[in-house]
């Protein structure tokens, strides 16, 4: 039994200010650099709103490869949690060379227990790994919230869109077509 519909979200750059160097995004070194993007509270509570789970699911690499702690990312969720109605936070510290099921673009993050409704449920992400995940993981619909990040897609989304709150506009009108069917 599934836990019901989700929006799957990539933390930096979807709930957070992505740092980007050399055209590439890249999370916030401390509690002190986590910022908010402009209407993202918003978006949560209209998706919230019309019945969607939040899971943030991110790829946290830099814990594996020991430029992060554990410790600071777990400090970063506790922090947008007290803010965002996020339900939960899916983390993967491993590195690609970890070959783990959990990495973006693999959708481990994503079909784990507790499962939701994958084919009524949606991904939004600013980058290809995200877009994949949630193509494999065979959820109603994939959005890029597009930067030009200087990396090429190896997934098109359904949607590319500017922000969170666009994607929640998108994803709840898709949704009530989708029952109106």
């Amino acid at each position: 039994m599934s836990a019901g519909p989700a929006v799957f979200l990539d933390r930096d750059g979807v709930i957070n200010k992505g740092i980007v160097r050399h055209g590439r995004p890249h999370p916030p070194d401390s509690l002190d650099e986590l910022e908010i993007l402009p209407g993202v509270a918003e978006a949560l509570r209209r998706l919230k709103a019309a019945g969607f789970a939040l899971v943030v699911v991110t790829n946290q690499p830099d814990v594996a490869r020991g430029r992060q702690t554990a410790e600071v990312v777990e400090a970063m969720h506790r922090a947008l949690a007290q803010q965002l109605p996020i339900d939960e936070f899916r983390v993967c510290f491993h590195d690609d060379a970890d070959a783990c099921e959990c990495r973006k673009p693999k959708p481990g993050l994503l079909t784990r227990a507790p499962l939701y409704d994958l084919p009524h449920s949606f991904m939004v992400g600013d980058r290809w790994r995200d877009i994949e995940a949630g193509r494999r993981a065979g959820v109603k619909g994939a959005i890029l919230v597009e930067y030009g990040y200087d990396e090429a897609l190896s997934a098109e989304p359904d949607v590319r869109l500017r922000s969170l709150l666009e994607a929640a506009d998108w994803i709840v009108a898709a949704a009530a077509a989708a029952r109106d069917k």
